[in-house]
């Protein structure tokens, strides 16, 4: 597989739509949020095979203490292959000395996570206000 992880902004809507699609990620019903959300992440990097996004992950970060992960995806044709310790590799040699680097995960992402040093935050319960509907 050639496969390039890098940090790059250079995306297009289509490619990731497709991407987000096939993962049944509700985020892909609102491709005018989306492109612009990810453009204006800390740090955004994508998996290519080729010229054929397989791959993407995103950052929002303070720039000092805390950074969040909030979408990390890898089509499931590549799944199990390393795509994504490879995206979440890249980002560790920007955030790995950050104070608190936090992220939300759920299904088999849960186990994918823990393997990567992440693990659950003492007591707290993850919270939030959400309009998809794929969790």
């Amino acid at each position: 597989m050639d496969l390039t992880v890098k940090f790059d902004k250079d995306i297009e809507q289509t490619e990731v739509i497709a991407l987000y699609k096939a993962n049944d990620w509700s985020s892909a019903e609102k491709p005018e949020k989306l492109l612009p959300a990810l453009l204006n992440s800390d740090s955004l990097v994508t998996a290519r095979v080729g010229s054929r996004l397989i791959g993407i992950g995103n950052a929002i970060s303070d720039g000092h203490l805390v950074v969040y992960y909030p979408h990390m995806l890898v089509h499931p044709e590549f799944h199990g292959q390393g795509v994504g310790r490879k995206i979440m590799a890249l980002m560790q040699t920007k955030y790995h000395s950050f104070h608190q680097q936090m992220l939300t995960a759920d299904g088999e992402a849960v186990n994918f996570y823990k393997s990567l040093g992440f693990e659950r935050a003492g007591n707290t319960e993850p919270m939030w206000v959400y309009s998809g509907t794929d969790h």
